[in-house]
């Protein structure tokens, strides 16, 4: 036999009775601190960042070169072993046009949002990130465009992925 509870033995406190000051209620706020780590690789990343470098880390067993960088590589199962500064440049992996803003709105009548995988120059392949792209029209994007990075005024970085404020194409230069 189960004996389901259906109603708490005591008295109920209505709301009008808590209001009415009729029992003691006690208020508490608290302020809770806490402290985040990125981990050494990422800090590094970060820290380059803020400072308009780009860093990635090299691993002797497969001779990868990775960005972002990892102080522990999942193809060798091995730790790291080097700091490797990398160009700001880059070439479009694959993009994206959208005509849709964060908030899921239409872009009526602006430019559309251009973004891109891209794979840094001076790592390995495939490695990269993913970030948007300035001062280039939909019509001109492709696959293999060089770009490079355009920075926000060393004033305004703050050590995030948006440091980089977009990459812009590169003029003149050979693309794919």
């Amino acid at each position: 036999m189960s004996s389901k509870v259906t109603r708490y033995p005591g008295t109920e406190i209505t709301g009008d009775q808590a209001k009415a000051g009729r029992y003691l209620l006690t208020r508490y706020e608290t302020e809770l601190r806490y402290s985040w780590s990125s981990g050494k690789a990422i800090s590094r990343f970060l820290e380059g960042l803020r400072d308009g470098e780009l860093w990635g880390r090299r691993c002797d067993g497969c001779g990868r070169t990775m960005v972002p960088p990892r102080m522990y590589c999942e193809l060798c199962f091995r730790p790291t072993d080097s700091w490797v500064r990398l160009k700001d440049t880059a070439r479009v992996v694959t993009y994206s046009v959208s005509y849709v803003n964060a908030d899921a709105s239409r872009r009526e009548g602006e430019e559309p949002v251009i973004v891109a995988v891209v794979e840094i120059e001076g790592a390995s392949p495939m490695m990269g990130m993913l970030h948007l792209l300035g001062e280039v029209s939909a019509d001109e994007l492709a696959v293999g465009m060089r770009v490079k990075a355009v920075w926000k005024p060393r004033g305004e970085r703050r050590g995030a992925i948006t440091d980089i404020a977009y990459f812009r194409p590169v003029r003149g230069g050979p693309q794919a």
